[in-house]
């Protein structure tokens, strides 16, 4: 395998799209076909998140093994100029961090959904608990709580008369 050149490398990177990459469409898909709706990079929010789901008040972030520096098989560290990438990939690691803190005080709920997690093998397992996830956090978020009553207190009930 030859090297390139650094026109070629440069191409090659510029050619590279933050929007629309594969695997956010694999959770667009999936989350739309099981009736979820969501906005798509909401510049209202911290991160510009990459789905949001007002309804759920939940933010998902798909994010490549590569770019975020994920502890998996699939990120490998560049063999050249390693200083420039290593400090590139902690500053996206140190922003992905504050962006989901931010998120987290305004009220909103956070998911990170990575590249490797949606590969063939490992995909369905991921999706299906992305879903349980949204469907959890909803049902968090709207149940009713009661107030324990006292031994021998009432309740009025509005359905019958009083005798």
């Amino acid at each position: 395998m030859g090297s390139i050149t650094k026109e070629q490398r440069s191409k090659i990177m510029a050619s590279i799209h933050s929007k629309d990459t594969k695997p956010e469409m694999i959770v667009r898909r999936y989350l739309h076909a099981c009736g979820f709706r969501y906005r798509l990079n909401c510049p209202r929010l911290p991160g510009h998140p990459d789905l949001v789901l007002r309804k759920y008040r939940t933010c998902i972030f798909v994010n490549g093994c590569f770019w975020h520096g994920h502890d998996c098989k699939d990120f490998v560290p560049p063999k050249t100029n390693t200083e420039f990438w290593t400090n590139k990939i902690n500053r996206n690691k140190e922003r992905d961090i504050n962006v989901q803190k931010q998120l987290a005080t305004m009220g909103w709920h956070c998911i990170v959904v990575w590249e490797c997690e949606l590969k063939k093998d490992s995909r369905e397992q991921t999706l299906c608990s992305l879903e349980y996830t949204l469907n959890h956090i909803f049902l968090k978020d709207h149940e009713v709580r009661y107030l324990p009553l006292e031994q021998d207190q009432q309740l009025d009930i509005a359905a019958e008369r009083e005798l």
